[in-house]
């Protein structure tokens, strides 16, 4: 028996952050993980820019990528893991890790981006204390 999946529900229910991206880099869908995430509401994100999570500083090396991507309609990341910094509404630094995907309209022409993205922060902060702490013990013993 074949289960038909609400794919709106699906998205809204995930975890992880959905963000779709059309061909310009203009945020077409985002969902309750990114506004969890990026602290922006559905409403403030829809329509603008992805600078809106993007570091200042990485926006011109993004862009370069991103308009590669729509030219070639080929991404070097699709199976990978990409970690990156971000940024929160309020202006903090984010890690977060994703993945990307192209995505098509029906006659085949390319559409846009969707990426997957989580929330990296407590992870990122463990492993500096971890780094931390292993520098003190190596300073310790003279290592």
């Amino acid at each position: 028996m074949q289960t038909t999946i609400d794919l709106e529900q699906l998205v809204a229910a995930l975890g992880d952050a959905i963000i779709v991206s059309d061909t310009e880099g203009k945020i077409t869908l985002w969902n309750l993980a990114a506004e969890r995430i990026f602290g922006f509401t559905e409403s403030e994100a829809i329509g603008r820019s992805l600078d809106l999570i993007i570091p200042q500083r990485l926006q011109a090396r993004h862009w370069e990528g991103y308009e590669k991507t729509m030219q070639t309609c080929h991404t070097r990341y699709g199976n990978d893991v990409l970690k990156v910094p971000a940024v929160h509404k309020d202006g903090r630094a984010l890690s977060i890790a994703f993945t990307v995907a192209l995505l098509y309209s029906a006659p085949g022409q390319l559409s846009g981006i969707v990426a997957v993205i989580r929330d990296e922060m407590r992870r990122f902060q463990e492993e500096l204390n971890l780094r931390k702490r292993l520098a003190e013990l190596q300073a310790r013993v003279g290592a």
